[in-house]
């Protein structure tokens, strides 16, 4: 019998290409079905972007193509966000994307887009192949994308001026901390992409989610029963999580772990807000004082200004001129300040790690989980204030800012507050003690009769995957 064949797409992006890459290697590895993952480019010259395609094409698990985005500054409005070209991009790919299915000597019978790709469903003729969405994120996340055609037609003006929490059904209410950015301005074109999108999800056979059954019950048991929830998703919903990127290999001597390694256990604050984190100069300079006068180690990756794709702008004289005059030299042997790219895994994984100041992108999140490292939320953008919330109040695992970081500049003596809090205090403890639990549960999950390990198979045999 011959070898199944699934097809991912990628839109561009690096926060998209590695959700897209992780569950290609997953799909391989488990399922051992012949995987081709269609890597849609950003057509900038992301040196990191092509990187990291050519690094996981040498792993040799998946067969990735590379697709150059098409030209759509003709279709998108003069400064146009992120959001908006890339799901522009991908809406005007059809034809191309057919048009590589095509040439594929192995036929695939299964296509999976991401988010960004639901425009894609279409191509896809009856009976050719199965169609499916993967959402590199939570339930919560899921259930507002899909629930978001109805607030679009029952509430009125600009959610943003709304005092009274949105209800969703079966999950927690979307309050103004949980908004995600491209639901501030009706008038957006994101934004109405971000409608169309949600009725583009039910068009699918099926929508598999980065989450497990135990970190996110009951929304993930609203999808399946006879509820409003379920009436507007209408196809099933794969929990088939935590995927997340496995620790590589790491040359030593290598001056990070060289440092973390005379650290004492759990005494280190790792700090690293993504490869899109942007903070103004007064903000790199206050949690500066912030760890400074904390009085924790800290481990921060301060990285240059960069693009929501993932190019930097400039250097590491730049990274430094941001930051405090002399603090560099007063950390010495207290701090470490890394102005490269750094193995976020392995660094999560090291036992002198006792917290993750983190932006709160999924990926970051489930890296964290996944190791037992509790998190003090400092989200910026996206869906990163819904990750917050969900962090802090529905599991457990994390603290955060009194204001959003991306509305206020957060102080120094709050930054030393919440630092010290999740390092070393008794609240800190508790959260550890909690994301503990997070760590099994998720390495519970997938066990071989675990929720996600049943979850995929499951669906491999909806879709005729298994031999």
């Amino acid at each position: 019998m011959k070898q199944p064949h699934a097809l991912l797409v990628a839109s561009p992006g690096l926060g998209h290409i590695i959700p897209v890459l992780e569950l290609g290697n997953r799909l391989s590895s488990v399922l051992n079905v012949h995987v081709t993952v269609l890597a849609i480019t950003s057509g900038t010259s992301s040196v990191t972007e092509t990187e990291t395609i050519h690094a996981a094409a040498a792993r040799g698990t998946c067969d990735i193509i590379e697709l150059p985005s098409v030209e759509i500054d003709h279709l998108v409005e003069p400064g146009a966000t992120v959001v908006t070209k890339i799901l522009a991009k991908m809406r005007v790919m059809k034809s191309e994307v057919w048009d590589a299915v095509k040439s594929m000597k192995k036929k695939p019978t299964v296509m999976i887009v991401d988010l960004f790709g639901t425009g894609l469903l279409s191509i896809v003729e009856v009976g050719v192949m199965k169609k499916y969405v993967y959402i590199p994120s939570h339930a919560w996340f899921l259930a507002l994308m899909v629930y978001l055609p109805v607030l679009d037609k029952v509430v009125q003006g600009e959610y943003v001026e709304i005092k009274e929490p949105m209800k969703i059904p079966s999950c927690k209410p979307i309050g103004p901390k949980e908004l995600l950015d491209t639901m501030l301005d009706r008038s957006d074109q994101q934004y109405l992409e971000c409608v169309q999108s949600g009725l583009e999800i039910p068009m699918s056979d099926g929508v598999l989610v980065n989450t497990w059954e135990e970190l996110q019950r009951n929304i993930l048991t609203a999808f399946r029963e006879d509820g409003e929830l379920s009436r507007v998703i209408k196809v099933p919903v794969y929990p088939i999580g935590p995927i997340v990127r496995t620790n590589g290999h790491v040359d030593k001597p290598y001056s990070i772990f060289e440092w973390l390694d005379k650290q004492r256990e759990r005494s280190v604050v790792y700090v690293c807000l993504g490869s899109g984190g942007k903070l103004s100069f007064k903000q790199t300079m206050e949690l500066a004082w912030g760890l400074e006068l904390s009085g924790q180690r800290f481990l921060w990756v301060l990285r240059s200004p960069t693009s929501y794709l993932g190019a930097c702008s400039s250097g590491d004289d730049q990274v430094s001129s941001s930051l405090p005059e002399g603090f560099l030299d007063r950390m010495r042997g207290v701090g470490l300040v890394v102005t490269e790219w750094a193995p976020q895994v392995e660094i999560l994984s090291h036992g002198s790690i006792g917290g993750f100041l983190s932006h709160c992108g999924w990926s970051s999140v489930l890296e964290s989980l996944t190791k037992g490292i509790p998190i003090l939320a400092w989200p910026l953008y996206a869906e990163q204030w819904m990750n917050a919330t969900l962090l802090t109040e529905e599991i457990g695992v994390a603290i955060r800012t009194s204001e959003l970081p991306s509305k206020k500049v957060i102080g120094r003596e709050e930054v030393a507050f919440l630092v010290n809090k999740i390092i070393a205090e008794e609240d800190g403890r508790k959260i550890r003690s909690k994301a503990e639990k997070v760590r099994v549960s998720s390495e519970r999950a997938w066990t071989h009769d675990g929720s996600s390990h049943n979850s995929l198979f499951e669906w491999a045999r909806q879709c005729r995957l298994l031999h």
